[in-house]
């Protein structure tokens, strides 16, 4: 009976709320600019301390409205962070749609639709859901609306009188093989994150990272300007964050904070008081709810992200909501990286103080296995090809750098423990230690209480379907 309710939600909601918007077409009803990164982590941005590239875009859009400094991603792999922002819930209770090249079932309920269900133009251009499939699903075209070449392209048909929610997806490519090039980028004072060798690779490829990011921020600024030059910059809410981690060993697919903390940044002309730094702890499954209550609709019941309208309108900086203090976070299969197309399935809890980490198989290896290929990652498959994994692998005997090899390639325990006011890299795993027990016992408590409460299978006793699901890949007939 609940399965079908769940099914049947679009509908039910269609009847009950959308039809006093789908007559009046009223231009005044907020419109949606969501402007996502692909694979970049939360502190190489200037209003986080870091300047080794110049974002003046999202420097403008944090100035003029709120910047977050607690914000994280639902899981730290494209296709299942994009199917949680999509729709508003955590991804063990979205089925196909928890693991990358999955699917996202057609009876969950997206914001894009209720939207547009609603009287909204929808679009979005790039990376929207992905990678996956569609169709296996059940769906007929993106969970992130129709796809259109680009913002302006958008804006030019959409009709006058509709308000208007749009995505933009920067688009990921791969470093290997590119020139390096420098121009932008000064990493003469940037620290090289603990867990990665500071080389000549390495560096190389943070070149090439924030070259992206200078990219994205420029598309982020084209896009402002074309809000400016249609009147309609004061009544647009624009999010600018960013999907996952950074693709470095130990950055994404993993649940450290390289792989989930993300930057984000809030403006809303007409509704956000501007120049505020908030520490409350957000999910990106908060936006599908923050978007539907702007557009003044109700939110589905099977949504279990927060709307974030009460942060948005606040006059006040800092911690915000006191029940805000933690994010829940998770990972089930990734890439193909190991026989039988088993995943590394995973859930943490993130506080101010502490990471808690649960590994359910610790027996398998973490980036994946080590004598099995991907078709295009190699092996150890969950991280992407980088002159930084190459490096490692071909180092990992090298006194100097076994520990950092061990770190992002070596296989994990069943709980890990972080002490983030004495170690923010999450180097140094204290579970077990007797100084922690008490907090290690609380953190493990609070998870389970908050996904048996959300209906994750893992924490319920119930077989977790994730491994079998088909993984719906162009190169699948290679794998096996």
């Amino acid at each position: 009976m609940k399965r079908n309710l769940i099914r049947l939600w679009p509908i039910l909601w269609l009847g009950l709320a959308a039809a006093p918007f789908l007559s009046a077409g009223e231009p005044t009803r907020p419109n949606i600019l969501f402007c996502l990164g692909d694979n970049y982590s939360w502190l190489h941005l200037p209003p986080y301390g870091c300047n080794v590239i110049q974002a003046p875009n999202f420097e403008r859009i944090a100035r003029e409205g709120v910047v977050f400094r607690n914000a994280f991603s639902c899981a730290p792999s494209c296709a299942p962070s994009r199917s949680g922002i999509v729709t508003g819930q955590d991804i063990w209770r979205l089925a196909e749609g928890a693991n990358l090249h999955g699917s996202l079932p057609s009876h969950l309920p997206t914001y894009p639709a209720l939207l547009e269900q609603a009287g909204y133009s929808v679009g979005y251009t790039g990376k929207g859901w992905a990678p996956g499939s569609v169709e296996a699903g059940g769906r007929t075209r993106n969970p992130a609306g129709e796809k259109f070449a680009g913002f302006r392209e958008f804006l030019a048909q959409k009709p006058a009188n509709r308000p208007f929610c749009f995505w933009y997806g920067d688009v990921y490519s791969n470093p290997l093989g590119k020139p390096v090039v420098k121009d932008g980028v000064n990493l003469d004072n940037f620290r090289i994150p603990g867990f990665l060798p500071d080389v000549e690779a390495t560096r190389d490829d943070f070149y090439y990272y924030f070259q992206r990011l200078r990219r994205l921020d420029a598309a982020m600024g084209e896009m402002l300007q074309a809000l400016e030059a249609a009147g309609q910059l004061e009544n647009t809410l624009i999010v600018y964050t960013a999907d996952n981690g950074m693709d470095f060993p130990r950055g994404y697919p993993n649940l450290y904070d390289y792989g989930t903390h993300m930057f984000m940044a809030m403006r809303w002309g007409k509704g956000a008081k501007p120049g505020r730094t908030v520490e409350d702890f957000v999910n990106l499954n908060d936006l599908a709810p923050t978007f539907l209550e702007i557009a003044g609709l109700p939110v589905p019941p099977a949504m279990t992200g927060r709307s974030l309208m009460p942060i948005l309108t606040s006059a006040a900086s800092g911690r915000i909501d006191p029940r805000r203090d933690r994010v829940f976070t998770a990972r089930e299969r990734h890439a193909w990286a190991r026989r039988g197309g088993l995943g590394y399935p995973i859930r943490t809890i993130r506080t101010d103080d502490f990471l808690y980490i649960r590994n359910y198989e610790p027996d398998r290896w973490p980036a994946g296995d080590p004598d099995f290929a991907h078709p295009t990652q190699g092996i150890y498959g969950d991280i992407d090809r980088c002159a930084t994994k190459s490096y490692m692998y071909e180092h990992r005997n090298d006194p100097a750098l076994k520990s950092l090899f061990a770190l992002s390639f070596g296989k994990r325990p069943a709980e890990e423990l972080y002490d983030l006011r004495t170690d923010p890299e999450q180097l140094r795993n204290v579970a077990g230690q007797a100084g922690y027990a008490a907090a290690q016992r609380k953190l493990a408590s609070d998870l389970t209480e908050y996904l048996r409460a959300t209906g994750d299978p893992r924490a319920q006793g119930r077989p977790a379907p994730w491994d079998a699901f088909p993984y719906n890949a162009a190169y699948r007939s290679t794998l096996q």
